[in-house]
């Protein structure tokens, strides 16, 4: 299982999830180039190891594990594992 950026995240984009995150699956970063461009972060399913660093420090409670993420933002299931495709 794995966790999911939703839309709270949008236009908010603060990287503290980014930075607690033991297995860097958590994009873009600041340093990155599209960083700018991109409207959220975005949480790689593949690589997520479900360790829930990133949850209690998302200050606008966009991070979700994939059995609480609320059926209205189901479709950030896609949105982010599509933003690595």
């Amino acid at each position: 299982m794995s966790y999911y950026i939703a839309e709270p995240c949008i236009g908010t984009k603060d990287t503290a999830c980014v930075e607690v995150c033991p297995v860097d699956c958590i994009h873009p970063t600041k340093e990155e180039d599209n960083f700018e461009e991109a409207k959220q972060l975005y949480i790689e399913p593949e690589v997520c190891i479900d360790c829930g660093a990133c949850e209690p420090v998302c200050p606008v409670t966009a991070i979700f594990p994939e059995d609480e993420l609320p059926e209205k933002w189901n479709e950030y299931i896609a949105i982010n594992t599509d933003y690595f495709a």
